[in-house]
């Protein structure tokens, strides 16, 4: 899936890690279909999402719960998969603390307006926050506060 759609595929061990660290979460969104020879079918994945536990700041950016990676087979994109998976990561997350994180691509407009549905607020702007780098560009640090908590 990831190869379909021009990414790179992560390593088995990165995501065994991500699945097996309970301070983060692993979604998949997959689609049962018929097989006439198997009576309980096939699965496809989708789509997944990922959150990420930094347990320090780093310059601007705090120590919490991010959002992490997201992909949706091109194929299925426009459906409403991203939403639900990052609606099952916000939940999670909210569970736990009282506001998520995310980085983008500062001009990646699309996703920021995205997840202003959801309360993200731009908070910084970088080269990068904890790991993630912007090559040639700057990223954008956002905030959403876990919905009935007072707002920034």
């Amino acid at each position: 899936m990831e190869a379909k759609a021009g990414r790179t595929i992560p390593e088995a061990r990165t995501l065994a890690a991500a699945i097996g660290d309970d301070t983060r979460l692993v979604v998949v969104a997959v689609v049962r279909r018929a097989v006439a020879v198997r009576s309980d079918g096939e699965e496809d994945v989708l789509g997944w999402g990922k959150t990420h536990f930094w347990d320090y700041a780093d310059g601007s950016a705090p120590s919490g719960h991010y959002l992490g990676g997201l992909s949706v087979r091109p194929d299925w994109r426009r459906h409403g998969i991203g939403t639900i998976l990052t609606q099952a990561r916000l939940d999670w997350i909210w569970r736990r603390a009282s506001e998520a994180w995310y980085v983008v691509d500062a001009s990646n407009l699309a996703s920021i307006d995205l997840h202003r549905g959801w309360g993200f607020r731009e908070v910084a702007r970088a080269p990068s926050f904890h790991t993630t780098k912007f090559d040639g560009g700057e990223g954008a640090l956002m905030r959403a506060p876990r919905p009935g908590t007072a707002t920034y």
